[in-house]
């Protein structure tokens, strides 16, 4: 059931969309692979908090993937890595009042919910 619940909350991560300017859209996990693609020449770039928190938080949920018994602090901290850029995008659609923004979060919200209550409720 972990690798179910961490596998979800990868996927809808990276299914969060921004919108930015007049025409400026992307979805999270295109904007990633931008990160990587330029991050040969400019690896700088991979330093800033809202790429490396999260980058952090997809490693530790993609580690917690393949123990066969996941450390309980580790997932919380995987889901809050994750959960600083996801909240703030949702954040940032309930002022600008954008609906797909906000509804490209909440997946990700609902999923970590649960997450968290599945994970302390573990014994």
């Amino acid at each position: 059931m972990n690798r179910l619940i961490n596998s979800c909350l990868l996927l809808t991560f990276l299914m969060g969309y921004l919108e930015w300017g007049k025409n400026n859209h992307a979805f999270i996990f295109t904007m990633e692979a931008d990160v990587f693609l330029n991050a040969v020449h400019h690896p700088v770039t991979l330093l800033h908090p809202f790429i490396l928190i999260p980058l952090l938080g997809q490693i530790i949920i993609l580690y917690a993937c393949i123990q066969k018994t996941p450390n309980k602090i580790l997932n919380i901290i995987g889901v809050a890595g994750l959960s600083v850029l996801i909240f703030g995008l949702f954040f940032i659609g309930v002022i600008a009042l954008n609906v797909k923004v906000i509804c490209s979060t909440i997946p990700f919200v609902i999923t970590s919910i649960f997450a968290v209550r599945y994970i302390l409720k573990q014994v």
